[in-house]
């Protein structure tokens, strides 16, 4: 088998795929969204909301959390 650069001996295409599929769910639908957000995402909000000129809520859930994100994303030009 050919090495890749990233060390793995195959393309993580099966990971990958997971990952579109999850990440691609609105965050209206998840299962845990109604728990408060996670510390990398405070972390990331606070760093966006900075750029944007914004303050970050502390009591927002996972989903609100990654909606915030998803227009601080759009609003910095960060993410993809």
């Amino acid at each position: 088998m050919k090495e890749w650069t990233t060390g793995y001996a195959e393309p993580m295409s099966e990971i990958d795929a997971h990952t579109e599929q999850t990440t691609a769910k609105d965050p209206d639908d998840w299962a845990t969204g109604d728990e408060p957000m996670t510390g990398a995402q405070r972390s990331y909000l606070q760093t966006l909301a900075r750029e944007a000129g914004e303050d970050v809520p502390d009591d927002l859930t996972k989903a609100d959390a990654s909606k915030r994100i998803d227009a601080l994303q759009a609003r910095t030009g960060r993410g993809g």
